[in-house]
């Protein structure tokens, strides 16, 4: 494992460049994969890939696919991916991760009854495939593996094998890992380096790996957003299965110092500014999850999603259908709902739940209550929002001058840091 950082300032290109020469193997790379973050990520991809692209090409590149680790978002346009990746008119074959398409996917393994009850505290007690993107088991020279980390609602940490589950996966390994974490809770799971979510993720890795026909590079970035552009903090690199892991735990720490903000008292109200990468609410929703550690919000605080550019729930429309025919609740209302409906996708089920938040049901009284309020600003319509159990702004309402007092918070880059409450020592 191989890394560089500058968490005071900001690696060069020519670190970078000089970090890539040293890790991409000293032989002929003539077809390589690229599996690479989507547009939800604002990253320094664009910066990465084309010094990668041009030590590739130094060892007799030929063809260089990509494949977009969506996991369950849309997909991306030929124009999206090349403004990511940097490469604006270098040869490349495009791919997206078709998450819902059983023929771009492949079964390489089982988890088994025992694990799965195991991560799901007896919750679920079936054994479940590990299905994958067909492209990451051919056969290549090298496949590139890059990701960023920072805090994340269902995995503790994103970046590392997390570009492979859930980034290249199917359906029913993604809806397990975030059902596990569902059950332990975002409050506890989201800034935590292990727990079951990652446990199942690396668990599906290493059966996944047993099947891998080509070495695999792990690229981890982490960086931080600014009003002056994404810095580039470190570069974590490694090998297989195992070297992910290291560079993973290695830019842990490194995200750990950068994406956490301590506040030193409770917020009444608390806007999330979010960003048109972030077109839908299904990806927002961060605004939401990343204020939900344990005294961030006064009981009864509001969280408001402040995106006027958002007009749907998913732009899946099967995924949509299925989060207006749910609602976001809380957990004791979704595990009811869903031993009348066991069939419901358990990755709608882990998204409405992380958004709501914490929160209580009675089943005999059908009565819930909450510990905060989720409000959304967007171009969602009152009625629509009503109806699916989420408070509404009119988005021309909401001025920051509104909200500059010591019990609010108004945070600009929304959804990208989580924030904690100090903690005397």
């Amino acid at each position: 494992m191989s890394f560089i950082e500058n968490l005071s300032g900001e690696l060069s290109s020519k670190e970078l460049s000089e970090l890539i020469e040293r890790v991409l193997p000293d032989e002929k790379l003539e077809k390589v994969l690229l599996i690479h973050p989507d547009y939800t990520r604002q990253d320094f991809s664009d910066r990465l890939v084309p010094l990668v692209y041009e030590h590739l090409k130094k060892r007799g590149l030929k063809i260089l696919h990509t494949l977009n680790a969506s996991g369950t978002h849309r997909a991306m346009s030929e124009k999206e991916v090349r403004k990511k990746l940097g490469l604006y008119k270098e040869e490349l074959v495009f791919f997206n991760h078709e998450y819902a398409n059983p023929n771009a996917l492949t079964t390489v393994g089982i988890l088994s009854k025992e694990f799965v009850s195991e991560k799901t505290m007896g919750d679920l007690e079936e054994p479940l495939p590990v299905t994958l993107n067909k492209l990451f088991f051919e056969k290549y020279d090298l496949i590139i593996v890059l990701s960023g980390t920072s805090p994340h609602e269902s995995t503790g940490f994103s970046g590392g094998l997390k570009s492979i589950i859930p980034g290249i996966a199917g359906p029913d390994v993604v809806g397990l890992f975030h059902w596990a974490a569902v059950l332990i809770g975002i409050p506890r799971i989201i800034g935590s380096e292990n727990n079951p979510a990652r446990e199942v993720i690396n668990e599906a890795c290493k059966i996944a790996f047993e099947k891998v026909n080509s070495p695999v590079l792990f690229l981890n970035m982490v960086y931080e957003e600014t009003d002056n552009g994404i810095l580039a903090k470190g570069l974590y690199t490694g090998f297989d299965l195992e070297g992910s892991l290291k560079a993973y735990k290695q830019a842990v720490k490194a995200s750990q110092r950068i994406h956490i903000i301590y506040l030193d008292k409770p917020v009444k109200i608390a806007v999330q500014v979010i960003g048109e990468n972030y077109d839908e609410i299904w990806t927002a929703g961060k605004g939401s999850y990343k204020l939900q550690r344990p005294g961030v919000l006064v009981s009864n605080g509001e969280i408001i999603i402040y995106a006027p550019h958002i007009e749907i729930f998913h732009s899946n429309p099967q995924m949509d259908r299925s989060i207006r025919e749910i609602g976001y609740h809380c957990k004791d209302y979704v595990k009811e709902f869903l031993k009348k409906h066991p069939k419901f996708d358990l990755n709608v089920a882990s998204h409405v739940i992380n958004v709501r938040g914490d929160g209580t049901y009675d089943p005999i009284l059908k009565k819930e209550e909450f510990a905060f309020t989720v409000t959304l600003a967007t171009s969602i319509p009152k009625e629509e929002c009503e109806a699916v159990g989420l408070a509404y702004r009119d988005p021309r309402s909401i001025r920051k001058e509104d909200f500059q007092s010591d019990d609010c918070l108004w945070i600009e880059h929304g959804g990208k840091f989580l924030y904690d409450l100090k903690r005397e020592a």
